[in-house]
C-alpha cells in the first residue's frame, strides 16, 4: 500500500512516499523568495506546489496511479478533536478562505485533494494544530472576554505519546502522560487517557520561554507596553511570537549557538538557558498537578530534544515525577503516514470535518 505524504512549510514542501511502514521516497523541496513572489496569498501557491510534487514523483519513477491515499498536513481549520479527517468540501472551503488565518499548512489538505480526486482515492489530514480536546475549566481565563485556546504541536504530541504508551506496554487511551514539544515554540500538554485536556497556547503567548516565543509574560506590564505609544499592535505580536524568548535576549534562535556561548563563559547566555530549562520544568510540574500526580510518563520531543545538555538539565528537574521518554525531532512525516495507514487498514476510522 503506497501513501503519498505532503507537508507544506513557509519556504519548502516536504514530501514522502511510504510503502506500508517503509519510507521509499523522502524529499524536502525549497522554494526561493523569487519563486513565491508572484503569489499574493499562500493559497494561490496551490497549483505551483502541486506541480512540483507531481514532478518529483515522476523524477523518482513513482506513478501516482499506484497510490492508495494522499495524506496532507492539517491547517488552521475550526477547532476539532484529534484524529484522521477525510478531506471534504467544507474543509476545502475553510482552508481556502483561511477560516483561522493564513498558513502554509493550509495547503496540505488542498494539494492532497487536488492529487487524490482525479485518481479516485481518498485524501486525508491528521491532527492539525487546532486540535481541541480541552476540559471546560481549561478554557477559562480570569478575564471572561478572553478564552484560552488549544493551539499546539498536536501531530507530534499524539505520535510521541503513542510511542511512549507502547514502551509502557499499554494503549495511549489508558495512560496519563505529559508531552513536551520543544522547538522554536514549546507546547506542553496533559494527555489524560487519550485526550489533551490542557495545553499552553504555543503560538500566542503562553508557557515556557522558547527560542522564538516569549512564553507567559506579566500581563500588566504588557498592557503598559501596549499603551506606551512606542509600539504598534503588530510589533507587540512579534515580541510574543517570532521575536520573543531566546532570540530577543541573545539575538539567536539556535540552541547550539547559545550553548557555545554558555561554554565560553557568557553569563547572559547561561541565565537565559537556565530560564528556559526551569520554565519548561515548571510547566511540567503544573501539568502533573492537573493529573493529581498520577503520571505514567513524561515525553520530551521536538527539535530541541536533540540537545543532550538541554534535555539532561530538564530531566534533573522532572524525573522524580515519573519515567522520562525522549523522542527527538518533529516526526511529522512518519506521524502522517502511520495515521493514514491505520485508517486504510481499518484499525482506525476516518472522521468527518463538520459542516
Amino acid at each position: 500500500m503506497f501513501l503519498l505524504i505532503i507537508n507544506p512549510g513557509s519556504t519548502s514542501t516536504k514530501i514522502a512516499v511510504y510503502e506500508d511502514e517503509r519510507e521509499v521516497l523522502s524529499a524536502n523541496i525549497s522554494h526561493t523568495a523569487e519563486e513565491l513572489a508572484p503569489f499574493d496569498k499562500i493559497v494561490e501557491q496551490k497549483g505551483f506546489r502541486k506541480d512540483i510534487v507531481l514532478r518529483t514523483l515522476k523524477d523518482k519513477s513513482i506513478e501516482p496511479a499506484g497510490l492508495a491515499a494522499v495524506i496532507g498536513r492539517g491547517g488552521l481549520l475550526n477547532p476539532i478533536p484529534s484524529g484522521v479527517y477525510r478531506v471534504n468540501d467544507r474543509m476545502l472551503e475553510d482552508l481556502t478562505r483561511g477560516v483561522q488565518g493564513e498558513h502554509a499548512s493550509n495547503l496540505g489538505g488542498l494539494i492532497a485533494d487536488e492529487i487524490a480526486r482525479p485518481l479516485g482515492i481518498p485524501a486525508f489530514i491528521v491532527d492539525p494544530v487546532v486540535v481541541d480536546e480541552l476540559d471546560e475549566w481549561a478554557r477559562l481565563s480570569g478575564v471572561p472576554e478572553i478564552r484560552r485556546r488549544s493551539i499546539f504541536h498536536a501531530l507530534n504530541h499524539k505520535y510521541s505519546a503513542r510511542l511512549a504508551a507502547r514502551e509502557l506496554g499499554r494503549s495511549y487511551e489508558s495512560v496519563n502522560l505529559i508531552v513536551c514539544h520543544l522547538g522554536g515554540g514549546i507546547s506542553i500538554g496533559v494527555h489524560k487517557q487519550g485526550r489533551v485536556v490542557d495545553v499552553n497556547n504555543a503560538l500566542n503567548g503562553e508557557g515556557p520561554i522558547a527560542p522564538e516565543r516569549a512564553g507567559t509574560t506579566p500581563a500588566g506590564d504588557l498592557v503598559g507596553l501596549s499603551f506606551s505609544g512606542k509600539y504598534q499592535e503588530c510589533d507587540l505580536r512579534k515580541m510574543l511570537t517570532g521575536r520573543g524568548g531566546m532570540v530577543a535576549h541573545l539575538k539567536t534562535n539556535d540552541m547550539r549557538e547559545t550553548l557555545k556561548r554558555v561554554a565560553a563563559g557568557d553569563k547572559q547566555a547561561d541565565l537565559v538557558f537556565t530560564a528556559m530549562v526551569l520554565t519548561v520544568a515548571k510547566q511540567v510540574g503544573a501539568c502533573a498537578a492537573v493529573l493529581k500526580g498520577r503520571v505514567d510518563g513524561i515525553v520530551l520531543t521536538g527539535g530541541l530534544a536533540f540537545s543532550t545538555e538541554f534535555i539532561d538539565r530538564i530531566k534533573e528537574c522532572i524525573q522524580f515525577l515519573g519515567p522520562v521518554f525522549v523522542f527527538p525531532g518533529e516526526n511529522e512525516m512518519v506521524a502522517l503516514a502511520q495515521a493514514g495507514l491505520r485508517v486504510m487498514r481499518g484499525e482506525d476510522a476516518a472522521r468527518t470535518y463538520p459542516s
